[in-house]
């Protein structure tokens, strides 16, 4: 047998998955939105109301990290690939990274109160890094990897994001409806001792972090790595680096989805980083945060569920990812119209997570799309840097958005007053305008994503062995 075949047989290209191996993979990012939502939700809240950073360094401590942290991916995707172990090259990181990465979330959310502002900034900057840039990183790559090690049939890939999307947004589910409601419980009261001690914060960073460690331990038991991989050795060297940038760059496909991601991550940045904000000083209502803000994971889960595959089948990935843009557009201008009528914002939300589920559904795919016809199109394989900058890219467009967020506080004079209307009128910048924005460029990116009229045609030629120099389609 030859070597080519060897690789075939360990790889087992037919492996069907259990429901039960499923659902593990998917606990995995349920476990890791324990920790990104915290974050992303109200780690911003901490620094400024409960901490006293300043909020325009806070934002600027959250997307100067995040450059740090988009290179680091990189650099892990490296280590993984290198990485050889009884359990696989993804599996045992998921293990050596939770503790520190639980234990530094802690840290993080544990800002000493006799530190003065420059200690303050120091500290959170330093414990934001080793939980973002190091710890969520080296957990994250190899579970996002390890999708692709379980199996080679592309169906249970497929089930497999699916799961995934799901449990992740019921953990961030979960997040927004018990985090600040355990700090108000450890601090002895409600809404008016939230910011008044740092000990409920800390606590409910705990649970978090307890939570998260127990359930990366689901995976790591009860999934299995069945495609073997070389760490590189023989073979036809691949193209370089800056050979691999130049051919993304040339595709128009691969710069529309990368543009289509990063302001995805941009709003959601602003979004979920203000909505808590919102609630209290916009709305008047802080209390209802936890049921409206909800509203869009429920019917995100529920449009993955249950229409997303469907339309899919039915339309393809573009229009339902455009239907998915438009949707979301609509929830963001209803929820301008909807004031402080919380029954209004419910159902402009509800809008919200359909459009969003639709979105989550397909944006992975619609990148695999466009790696594959820059493939045909330069004759180039850049799978692996594809992906890996676009994760880059998103990575910036969450930090950039984080940081907006917090120049447009400033810019509102929200430390100072934060009940003012310069800061009223700054929050529904940030969680309704700057969404709008995002929301109809995502739109316009769609429009011109038309690779859903050649994409057979060029998977075709490359079955046939031909790319763009040598295929009759010359001008697709």
């Amino acid at each position: 047998m030859s070597s080519d075949s060897t690789k075939l047989a360990a790889m087992n290209p037919d492996a069907k998955l259990g429901m039960l191996e499923r659902i593990a993979y998917g606990m995995g990012d349920f476990g890791g939105n324990l920790i990104y939502t915290a974050i992303s939700s109200f780690l911003l809240v901490y620094y400024v109301s409960v901490v006293g950073i300043p909020s325009a360094a806070a934002g600027s401590i959250l997307a100067i990290s995040k450059i740090f942290d988009g290179v680091s991916d990189l650099i892990m995707g490296r280590i993984v690939d290198k990485s050889n172990s009884k359990r696989g090259k993804a599996l045992p990181w998921l293990i050596r990274m939770s503790i520190p990465m639980g234990i530094c979330s802690v840290l993080m959310f544990t800002i000493p109160a006799n530190f003065g502002p420059t200690a303050k900034i120091i500290y959170a900057f330093i414990t934001y890094n080793l939980v973002s840039t190091i710890f969520y990183t080296g957990y994250n790559v190899p579970y996002a990897t390890l999708q692709g090690l379980m199996t080679l049939d592309s169906y249970e890939r497929g089930l497999l994001g699916n799961f995934r999307m799901m449990l992740a947004t019921a953990g961030t589910l979960l997040v927004n409806n018990v985090f600040t409601r355990i700090a108000q419980a450890v601090n002895g009261g409600g809404e008016e001792v939230l910011y008044a001690y740092q000990k409920g914060w800390t606590v409910a960073a705990i649970v978090m972090a307890v939570g998260f460690i127990a359930v990366s331990f689901i995976p790591f038991t009860l999934c299995k790595e069945r495609v073997k991989q070389d760490n590189g050795g023989e073979g036809e060297k691949g193209p370089s680096v800056m050979e691999s940038l130049k051919s993304l760059l040339k595709n128009k496909y691969w710069v529309l989805e990368v543009i289509f991601l990063f302001v995805l991550y941009f709003m959601m940045s602003t979004m979920f980083g203000s909505q808590f904000y919102y609630m209290q000083y916009v709305v008047g209502n802080v209390g209802a945060f936890g049921t409206v803000s909800s509203i869009v994971q429920i019917f995100q889960i529920a449009l993955m569920l249950l229409a997303a595959p469907f339309l899919m089948k039915k339309f393809g990935k573009r229009v339902t990812a455009l239907a998915g843009m438009g949707a979301s557009l609509l929830g963001y201008v209803l929820t301008a119209l909807a004031g402080t009528n919380i029954p209004f914002l419910i159902v402009a939300n509800a809008i919200k997570g359909a459009g969003f589920g639709l979105g989550a559904a397909t944006m992975w795919g619609l990148l695999q799309d466009a790696i594959t016809y820059g493939q045909w199109m330069t004759n180039v394989q850049a799978v692996g840097m594809g992906n890996a900058a676009s994760s880059f890219t998103m990575k910036i467009g969450s930090g950039i958005g984080t940081a907006a967020l917090g120049w447009i506080l400033a810019a509102g004079n929200f430390d100072a007053a934060p009940e003012s209307a310069s800061s009223i009128a700054a929050l529904g910048w940030a969680y309704i305008w700057v969404p709008i924005i995002a929301c109809a460029i995502g739109v316009v990116c769609l429009i011109f994503f038309d690779l859903d009229k050649k994409y057979d045609t060029i998977v075709k030629d490359l079955e046939e062995g031909k790319w763009k120099g040598t295929s009759e389609h010359k001008d697709l």
